[in-house]
């Protein structure tokens, strides 16, 4: 009986290993697995013994799938389904009606499992409520005793990334006070701003955008300020890791302070970057400048840099740096408006 036993568990792990995918190294190594993706670099495999691994393709030597794949080929941007088996430099698709499909491997933009291939399929064309992700900020403090301050920093951040098409969402606030008898002034900051930018691809490297920004500002007198524009940016960089952008445009700002109001046409000229060190810090930073067309000596600018690290997979902590500059505030208010504040990150994703 016991003889028995041992060779039923010897063929069902045999018979394991024969349905997982095969992948041969040009080494001679051999891995088994379930293939998940490929984007004709690298393919991605999941298996029991080193977990989830990614393999050079030209590494590659042949390769097999018991279950079907979705292949993506270049030339004639069409995807077939069905078991592949690679050998030499084409990829042989088996399609469920038993037809064979020959893929060269230099002409194989994607692998997907079926489930790679659902995402995929989601993503090219997500409704207006998915895809965003994001996250929540807050930070407090409090001192007592001699000094007797309270301090709050709130902000929420959005990005919607499309096939073509991008939407970014933002606002932040900081409000600081002093409660010490007779301090003046009592509150010692007192500012909010936020936004939206919509950006569309035109070409793989050039994108159109649209942007509406809003700032108020207690202590400069500023009621509120409005920016409404758009214009041509420029990926110069865009990876998963790094992305960064020029922008050129105009727009139409109104600016009500306490004293007075004024309107007036303005350029728009930036660069964005974002930078993700290893898989736990991203950076972000922007500088912008914005010409008034009516007066060639009033300007202002943006300048606004933040990290965030990942704590856990929802928690992590954020530090955020924003410095305003504008040539002509009201009388007995100063020209730079500088924000720094720090807390956790609260982050989401839909």
């Amino acid at each position: 009986m016991l003889r028995i036993l041992i060779l039923a568990s010897w063929f069902l792990a045999l018979s394991i290993g024969a349905l997982a995918d095969q992948v041969t190294l040009k080494n001679g190594d051999h891995l088994t697995g379930a293939i998940v993706k490929s984007d004709g670099k690298t393919v991605t495999l999941k298996t029991d013994a080193l977990g989830t691994v990614d393999i050079q393709w030209d590494a590659i030597a042949d390769f097999s799938s018991e279950k079907a794949l979705y292949v993506q080929a270049t030339s004639s941007k069409q995807t077939y389904s069905g078991t592949v088996k690679a050998a030499g430099e084409s990829l042989a698709v088996v399609t469920p009606s038993n037809q064979t499909v020959t893929v060269a491997r230099s002409d194989v933009a994607a692998l997907r499992s079926p489930e790679e291939q659902t995402a995929y399929e989601k993503a090219q064309h997500p409704g207006l409520l998915q895809g965003w992700t994001g996250g929540v900020n807050v930070g407090f403090g409090l001192t007592a005793g001699n000094s007797q301050t309270e301090s709050l920093a709130l902000g929420f951040n959005a990005v919607r990334q499309g096939r073509r098409d991008k939407i970014t969402l933002y606002t932040t606030s900081v409000y600081a006070v002093n409660n010490a008898p007779g301090a003046i002034p009592s509150t010692t900051a007192n500012t909010i701003q936020g936004g939206a930018r919509y950006d569309h691809d035109l070409t793989p490297h050039v994108f159109a955008f649209a942007n509406a920004d809003f700032m108020a500002d207690a202590l400069q007198e500023l009621d509120l300020r409005s920016v409404l524009g758009g214009g041509l940016g420029y990926h110069l960089i865009k990876r998963d890791s790094t992305t960064l952008d020029f922008l050129g445009g105009a727009n139409y700002t109104k600016e009500n302070y306490t004293t007075f109001t004024r309107n007036f046409a303005a350029g728009t000229f930036g660069e964005v970057l974002m930078h993700k060190f290893g898989g736990r810090t991203v950076l972000t930073e922007k500088g912008f400048i914005y010409p008034d067309f009516s007066d060639s000596g009033e300007y202002r600018t943006e300048l606004d840099f933040g990290t965030v690290t990942k704590l856990s997979k929802w928690l992590g902590w954020q530090t955020t740096f924003a410095d305003i500059y504008v040539t002509n505030p009201p009388t007995g208010t100063k020209h730079n408006d500088i924000v720094f504040a720090t807390g956790l990150n609260v982050a989401f994703a839909h």
